[in-house]
């Protein structure tokens, strides 16, 4: 994959769609792309979070443990990012992040994540927007199922 190719799929994330196209070049070149096999963790629950995740191909499910075992809650694709939370924030992970297909990620480490985030303050208001829909989405949803019970 070239780097124009992996410019092009940072451009749909949703966390650097409003981002320079020169500045996500800069991002692709600092980041590393790793294949995960189907089964294999991308990430795991409780960990301490050093990379975020672009996902550039294939499908992985959020899981998180419960009494009773794991359980997917979600599931990521392509051009979706995973991971972010606990590098921004410094806490365990939240979930385990586990390939249910091939999956080909662009691994962005915490340090450089922070460092294009202090160099283009920009890039830092679109990921405020980008936390904050994922808040309120997270906040309607839950005011829907407390209703239902």
């Amino acid at each position: 994959m070239s780097l124009d190719i992996e410019v092009d799929a940072l451009k749909r994330v949703p966390l650097f769609r409003g981002i320079d196209p020169a500045k996500l070049r800069l991002l692709a070149y600092i980041s590393e792309r790793i294949r995960f096999r189907q089964g294999e963790r991308l990430c795991q629950q409780g960990e301490r979070g050093e990379t975020a995740y672009i996902i550039l191909s294939g499908k992985a499910d959020v899981v998180i443990r419960t009494g009773e075992g794991e359980r997917a809650v979600a599931e990521v694709r392509q051009h979706d990012i995973v991971g972010e939370i606990s590098i921004l924030i410094d806490v365990p992970r939240t979930a385990s992040v586990v390939a249910a297909t091939d999956v080909t990620a662009l691994a962005i480490s915490k340090d450089n994540f922070l460092k294009m985030l202090t160099r283009f303050p920009e890039m830092g208001l679109e990921v405020m927007r980008v936390l904050a829909h994922r808040l309120e989405r997270t906040t309607r949803d839950l005011a829907h199922v407390g209703r239902q019970s």
